[in-house]
């Protein structure tokens, strides 16, 4: 399978919004990622529903959208209703996970699991089966720029055999310090989709940046 970038909107320039979507849908970027933070599950605030609908609006590619938000089943019709493709929720946010997954399912979105990177794996070894995809963070949520975890390695590998032991057909995300120093091994290691937001929008060329990053050692 091709490898899936996916550009973090957080760290684009949001006074030209509109014009950064559309150099995404100009490049070879698979998704757009949308980070959704409400200050109370992580330190930020970033945007909502209407933010949200813009995007949809004039992006010609999937909304993976990423939330980072306490009781998210409240908000799943409300998502589905502004544009999301894909709708990821925290294991750590979701005190009734299996549910929280059909909700999203009966909106006919993709429905991913992302995991902090203190969490273990085998957490989600009684849902992998009804998952479309499972975000690991290889940084801690709330900011973009930080480093990257080197852990991230390891939890790759093991996602990857649970993924295989039980005939799953999710996919692997990672998000956080992903750059062209490391997304060669992360491949390697199982990784199917990558968010990338500084690396992408603080390069001087950002649609060679994302071909850059799609085919790099390939």
């Amino acid at each position: 399978m091709s490898r899936i970038i996916a550009p973090s909107l957080l760290s684009c320039d949001f006074a030209n919004l509109q014009n950064e979507i559309e150099m995404l849908n100009t490049s070879q970027a698979d998704w757009l990622h949308l980070d959704i933070m409400d200050g109370v599950f992580v330190p930020n605030l970033t945007f909502g529903m209407p933010i949200v609908s813009f995007i949809r609006k004039h992006a010609l590619k999937p909304l993976d959208v990423h939330l980072m938000i306490v009781q998210p089943e409240r908000y799943i019709s409300d998502f589905k209703k502004a544009g999301a493709d894909i709708l990821t929720v925290h294991y750590e946010a979701c005190t009734h996970l299996h549910r929280t997954i059909q909700a999203i399912k009966s909106e006919e979105m993709k429905a991913g699991v992302s995991l902090n990177p203190h969490t273990p794996v085998s957490v989600l070894e009684d849902i992998i089966t009804e998952l479309d995809l499972v975000l690991i963070m290889s940084v801690n949520p709330g900011f973009g720029g930080q480093s990257f975890i080197e852990n991230t390695f390891k939890k790759v590998k093991q996602l990857k055999e649970l993924i295989a032991r039980s005939g799953s057909q999710a996919l692997i995300e990672v998000d956080g310090g992903v750059s062209d120093l490391n997304i060669d091994q992360l491949s390697k290691a199982g990784v199917d989709a990558f968010v990338a937001g500084n690396f992408i929008f603080k390069s001087s060329n950002p649609k060679q940046t994302i071909s850059d990053l799609k085919n790099i050692n390939r």
